[in-house]
Order: structure tokens, then sequence, then C-alpha cells
């Protein structure tokens, strides 16, 4: 028997934070070495951080990602291990892996396959490597193989699919696995999409099965850069049966999974397999391969077995003005304390009939409580209207409060923070503040219903009214037009004034107190301009922009029938699922409501899809939504098409100024990072022409007399 304690670590790094990136490193090696580790991988990039961007371009970045490498590889002693950084070559950057072992630099794996698709730009910053060809590049005056390469480490051959490396049908693993590796290390930064957890569980276990190889697959852990969030979520796999799963959406700094794996168990079954091998010459003639001694630690546990360590610092303050980065530094010289990871390794949810509810319900909250502390906010505010958009803001923060006490203790989760909460008082309640801004306009039923949800979740809940404001803008212009304003003629500049007044009040809130302003807009509003401008999009971070209002209605319901495993309902919210939708912008007597406005949630979300995600044209997209809407007829349907168009295009310019959002699927519409448009546009005024004249057909068809059916003789 050949065994091997195999390891894949979730590391939550940031950008160019070198210290606390680097602590985090050296953390999950310290634990490594302490569990009899012998091989592991960590995530892509993991030195600089994956969301650089054109930080990637400075060779400042590039010397410090050096550096740092260089001081992390004495802390591989005992083990073997990979580190994710860019690498400058020949005039070019590439996405490199570094493989060390016993505290020896043996050379770099470069990326063969980049992703260039919907949030990803890996080729405004990186070169494709080319397979099967190996470059030396010197760092420190020493010489280093870089490119393809298979490394023989004590006599077991590892080498690499970095993230998209697995995710293509030319991967990778099969040319290694011809050339006999026995290990492949995954070290990936895969955002967070709803679903996609069993994707990475496929191609994991299709790669272990038909390489007939131990597979680890590491993955980065949190809001790293602003919008992707990173679930973790590490993988280990041997000859197609999944040995491991790592805990996803954790609060910790990085998190541990290991599995033992049985090399000389692979090495039969890729005998009797039908792979086609392709040997290779010993390493002094092939620069292909590298070859060091290395002794492994005995290992002696069953196939499979392996622990799952977290950690995170517990950070002291010395004096109130101590900031965070201090506070960091002086815990970094403090030896990590290993204990078990009190998190859920695969829990039924992921598989159970609500695991999109779930996945929302841990993704957003984790994302959030990243955000607030590496933006050193000092909370947030939310402007609560009682309606269901600003109340899922609301209880995405309380979500943010019990997952992360449930997992780290409410001190650890205190800890974190970017400030120093004070003692006795409820978190939820220092980290969120709901203001409640009413005109006469609004009713009594959403005053409620926004007070119920504050008081449910433990909020600090504020109330005021902007009447005063509004009247007085209405009175200057009005002075100005030299006409009094009237809802008969200025019904929309009317409503937007009153969004408008709700924003400096919140804002200067925010202001005062170094909160961090949550707008509240979905992703439905943003697709037809459904918001007012520095108004109800007022905020640093549109938590919500990233899903549509369909779902965010559903999960309302899901949570306050059932709520996320382990937390449970939140009753309170009967008092929002219970309402209509609606701005409460015009006077009351007009009974406004959202749907009433555009069209019926459902549909409209329907037509973006088809639109948007699926890139139909006008007429394509009434085909394509007709048979899900059989209960409308098809002028109806032709109207609500056209109206979505229409809104479509003269709103990009909203889209194009919203406040950052989080990605949550591949339906999103935030032009930095996934659907691009154009601001001015033709208004796919030759589509909607098409549009009517098909409609038109089809009216006419179904108004024909069906022929009276002939009595059959029997």
């Amino acid at each position: 028997m050949n065994r091997i304690r195999l390891a894949a670590a979730a590391v939550n790094q940031t950008p160019m934070a070198w210290d606390s990136n680097a602590r985090h490193l050296r953390a999950a090696l310290h634990a490594a070495r302490h569990a009899g580790i012998g091989i592991l991988c960590l995530p892509e990039l993991c030195i600089t951080g994956y969301g650089c961007e054109d930080m990637y371009f400075s060779t400042g970045v590039q010397a410090t990602a050096i550096e740092l490498l260089a001081e992390l590889i004495p802390q591989t002693k005992g083990l073997i291990t990979c580190f994710g950084l860019p690498v400058f070559f020949e005039g070019a950057l590439y996405n490199a892996a570094a493989l060390a072992c016993d505290g020896q630099l043996l050379g770099f794996a470069a990326k063969q396959h980049l992703a260039g698709d919907g949030i990803h730009y890996e080729p405004r910053w990186f070169r494709r490597w080319t397979p099967g060809v190996v470059g030396s590049i010197e760092i420190n005056n020493r010489h280093y193989p870089l490119g393809d390469l298979l490394f023989e480490c004590g006599g077991v051959r590892i080498g690499f699919e970095i993230c998209r490396d697995a995710w293509v049908a030319d991967r990778t693993g099969a040319r290694l696995a011809q050339r006999g590796a026995d290990v492949i290390l995954n070290p990936s930064a895969s955002h967070f999409a709803f679903a996609k957890q069993q994707i990475r569980e496929r191609f994991v276990l299709e790669g272990s099965r038909a390489f007939c190889v131990s597979y680890a697959y590491a993955n980065l852990l949190g809001n790293e850069a602003g919008r992707a969030i990173y679930d973790g979520g590490t993988l280990l796999a041997m000859g197609g049966k999944m040995l491991a799963r790592g805990p996803r959406f954790s609060f910790a700094d990085w998190l541990l999974t290991s599995a033992v794996i049985d090399v000389d168990q692979t090495r039969r079954a890729k005998a009797e397999s039908f792979l086609e091998a392709s040997p290779q010459p010993t390493s002094d003639e092939n620069p292909g391969s590298v070859s060091v001694e290395f002794t492994f630690p005995i290992v002696n546990d069953p196939i499979g077995t392996g622990p799952v360590y977290s950690y995170t610092a517990t950070l002291t303050r010395s004096a109130s003005t101590q900031s965070l980065g201090e506070a960091e530094r002086d815990s970094a010289s403090q030896p990590p304390s290993l204990t078990p990871a009190q998190v859920p390794g695969h829990p039924g949810w992921e598989t159970g009939p609500h695991q999109k509810e779930e996945e929302f319900a841990r993704a957003v909250p984790l994302a959030l409580f990243d955000y607030i502390r590496k933006s050193h906010a000092r909370g947030c505010i939310v402007s609560l209207s009682g309606g269901a958009d600003s109340s899922a803001v609301a209880v995405l923060m309380h979500l943010l409060v019990e997952l992360g006490t449930r997992e780290l203790g409410e001190s650890q989760l205190a800890a974190k923070l970017p400030f120093a909460p004070v003692a006795n008082r409820p978190l939820i309640r220092q980290l969120l503040t709901c203001v409640y801004q009413s005109t006469r306009n609004s009713s009594q039923t959403t005053l409620l219903a926004a007070r119920a949800v504050a008081e449910a979740i433990g909020a600090e809940f504020l109330e005021w009214n902007v009447d005063t404001l509004v009247d007085e803008y209405v009175r200057t212009v009005s002075d100005a037009e030299q006409r009094e304003l009237s809802w008969q003629h200025d019904d929309v500049a009317l409503q937007n004034i009153q969004a408008r007044a709700r924003g400096p009040g919140v804002w200067l809130l925010a202001n005062l107190r170094g909160s961090l302003l949550l707008t509240t807009s979905n992703r439905s509003e943003a697709a037809v301009g459904y918001a007012t401008m520095d108004g109800d999009t007022c905020g640093g971070l549109a938590p919500i922009a990233g899903i549509d209002k369909a779902f965010l209605l559903d999960w309302l319901r899901w949570m306050e029938n059932v709520g996320p495993a382990g937390i449970g309902p939140l009753a309170a919210l009967e008092v929002v699922t219970k309402l209509r939708p609606t701005a409460e912008l015009r006077p009351t007597a007009a009974d406004q409501t959202d749907e009433a406005d555009l069209m019926p949630y459902r549909v409209l979300d329907a037509i973006e899809r088809a639109a948007i995600r699926d890139k139909l044209l006008p007429v394509e997209v009434l085909e394509a939504v007709r048979p899900q809407f059989d209960q409308y007829n098809p002028t109806q349907l032709a109207t609500w098409v056209e109206r979505f168009f229409r809104l479509w295009c003269r709103n990009q310019w909203k889209r194009e100024r919203y406040a950052p959002s989080f990605h949550l699927d591949d339906e999103n519409l935030d032009p930095k990072t996934w659907c691009r448009f154009p601001i001015l546009n033709s208004g796919f005024e030759k589509e909607l022409e098409d549009l009517r004249h098909h409609a038109a057909s089809i009216r006419n068809i179904t108004d024909i007399p069906k022929p009276r059916e002939r009595r059959q003789l029997p």
C-alpha cells in the first residue's frame, strides 16, 4: 500500500492584502503539517488574490507575489504544496501554480485554458500556455521550469488542472494521465452560482475515474473583491469515488479538508483501463518532468478518512484607536489554534427541494459580511419600506449574524468586524439600522410591516417623514415653471421626487455612522428601469440586484414558513408576504401596484431570460413565452414583450450607474461583469414592428371560427 493524506484548502483572500493573505496561507500550512498531510492543494492565485484585475499588469504586484512566494516556501517543510500567483515570462503574464516540496521550489505549472466569458476577463491579463511546452524562468538567480509540467515527488507523480482546465472538453488531465499522473491538483477561483457545486462535483468525480487518479479541488472562500462570491466547497476524490467534501459558505478565514488516498490502487486501475499510455523519458532528458526525493508522512488510516480544520484569528485591540490592520498584525505572531471546523460538511439541504433558497440564504449573508469588514464599514443602513425588496435585504443581514454566530460564536464573529462592538448589545442592532421614510402616500400597513420586520430581527428602527422636503422641491419647481404641478400632467416626476427626497437623509445617517448604505433594487426592476436614480438606487452596494423579483417573493414566503436548515422560519414576514408589491408613490386612491405599472413579475422574468440571457428577438421571445403563460392571450403577451424591450433599451444608463451587486447566476444584468449593452441603440424599432405584425397575424388566426365538428355515424 502507498497511502498518502491528500488535502485541499478553502481560503478567504483579498486582492493585494499581502499580510492577511500570507497569514491565512501560513495557518493552512501549519494545519496541514499538524494533520500529517502529504500533498496540499491551495486555491488559484491565492497569493495575490484572484480579483486584482488590471493591477496584475503592475510590475510591483508581480514582484511582491514572487517575494511572498519565497517567504512561504520554507513553510512547506514536510509536505508538498502549490501556490497560485501571476508569473511574467518572455513578455507575457501567465496564471501559474508554483509547486513546493519539503521547503524547496520545484517549478511552475501554467494555466492552459483561460476563462473569458461572463464575469471572467482572464484573457485581458493572462496568456494561455501552449500544451507540451516548457520554458525556464529565473528567480533570485536560480532557474525553474515553467509550463506543462508533471512533478514526481517521492515516486508520486503530480499534475495540474488549473480551474478552467477542467471545465473544457480537451481537459489537461487526460494528457497528464497518459504521462502517468497519480494525483491531479485543481487550484480554482470558481465563483458561486446557483447549483454550480453539482457541476464541480461531476468533473472532479469524472476526472478521477477517467484518468485513474486521485483528485484534489481547492477553491477560494467568501467575497474576495466585491462582486463575485466564492463558496469554498473543497473536493477530494479517488478513482470515481468522492472521499471528502469541504464545507461551503464558511465565515472562517480558511478551511482544510483531507482524505487518505492509495496511489497503488489508482495505478492498478490505470493498468487495467483502456487509457492510452504515453511513457516519458527520465527527468534529465525530458524538461516536462521534475523529480525530487521526498518521504511522505506515514498513514495507517483507511482510505477516505481525514479531519476538517478551521482557523479564525481572534483579534484584540489594545486601544479604541487601534485599526483592524494593526490588530491583525498583532495576531499574526500568535500560533494558530487548530480545532475541528464547526460547520456543516455536506448537509441535506444541498440536494434538497429548496437548494436555491438555501444557497441564496447563505451566499449573500457571507458576501455582505466580507464586504462590510473589507470596506471597513461600521454597519449597514437600509431604507425599509415594508415591501418585499427592502425586507429581503434586512433579513439577509439578520442571517449574516445568525449563520456567523452559529459557526464561529458571537465573540469570534464580532472580532472579525472592522469596529469594536459594544458589549451587551445585540450584534444585529449594531450592524443594521432600518429607516422608514414616509410621505402622505405611504400607508399604515407598510409602516407596521417595516416595524414588525425590524423588531423580529432585532435591528434598530427609525421613522421619519419627508413630506416637507417633497413639498419644498415641488413648490420651488412650480414657481420656476410658473404653473402648479399636478398628478394629471406630471405623474412620473412627482413620483420620482418622493423617492429622491428620501436619499439625502439616509446618506447623511450613513455618513455620520460610517455605515454602508444598501440599496434594495432587484434584477427585474433593473431590467426595465423601474427605479428612481438618486432615489431608491442610493447606496454603495446593491445586495439583491442580481436576483429576480419572482424568486424574492418566493424566498420570503419560504423564509416565513421554513427558513434555512439550522436557523428556521421567521414568521413575522407574514406581514410582508401578504402585501401586493407597490412603490406607494402615487396618491392612495390610485391603488398603485408594481405589476399594474409593468406586468406580472413572472411574465417579466420569463421575457427577460428569453431576451437577455438567450438573446432572442421580440417575435422569438413572444413564441418562447406563450407556452408558459397560456392564461394570457397572445395580444396581451405581445404588449408586454414590446413594453419590456422599450424599457430595456431606454434604461441601460441606469444599469451602468447601479451600485455594485453580487453575482448569483448566469442571468446577471450587471454591465460591469456580465451583460454589455449599448446605452444609445436602435430601440429595436424594426424588430418591434415585426412583433406587432406577428401578433396581429396570430389574432386573426385565433379569431376565425373553428369549423363545427361533424357527427360521426356509429
